[in-house]
């Protein structure tokens, strides 16, 4: 029987931006947006707009965000993006307006290969539509669409896109019942 080799790993392909372009983002990173030290949401949206992301209006960015590289973010206006949260986007991520992206909250791009010897990593984007509310150190996969208005609700894990207007639990994440949103 084979067995992981990782000595074989090679992630030469994957090129997220040149090396001081990275490096000036990771410092940038951790003294602005993971510190708790800065809880200005206005600097750290034009911080991010610097660095390439396209972040809107009204966007509100909590203390101890991490955000692997802003180059691949969208965020749309009056998002919430709270305390914790780990946008780990190694592809493209394009989070609609008016998002709940609660604490804890994790967006994982990237995963590994588990069948190849060489255990390759494996990225795709993520996207959440309009609307979305993904409940306190819930989880996002890769690939994931989240449907306009869906909610993953508090600890739960998308492997799978959500439709829209439908609350989610569970781990895998499983349908529960259709949101109503009453004026």
């Amino acid at each position: 029987m084979s067995r992981v080799d990782l000595s074989k790993f090679n992630n030469t392909w994957y090129m997220p931006g040149s090396a001081l372009k990275r490096i000036l983002w990771y410092v940038v990173s951790a003294c602005v947006f993971r510190s708790y030290m800065l809880p200005f949401s206005g600097l750290k949206r034009h911080i991010l707009n610097i660095f390439g992301a396209k972040i809107a209006k009204g966007v509100v960015i909590k203390p101890g965000v991490n955000i692997k590289y802003p180059w691949y973010l969208e965020i749309g206006e009056n998002t919430w993006i709270g305390e914790g949260a780990w946008i780990d986007n190694l592809d493209h991520v394009r989070i609609g307006a008016n998002c709940c992206i609660s604490q804890g909250v994790m967006l994982l791009c990237g995963n590994h290969n588990y069948a190849k010897r060489s255990f390759d990593l494996m990225i795709k984007p993520i996207v959440l539509e309009e609307g979305v509310w993904l409940g306190a150190q819930s989880r996002v996969a890769p690939g994931v669409v989240c449907g306009s208005h869906a909610v993953l609700s508090y600890g739960s894990i998308a492997y799978q896109n959500l439709e829209a207007y439908t609350i989610y639990a569970g781990h895998p994440a499983q349908k529960v019942k259709k949101r109503q949103i009453e004026e």
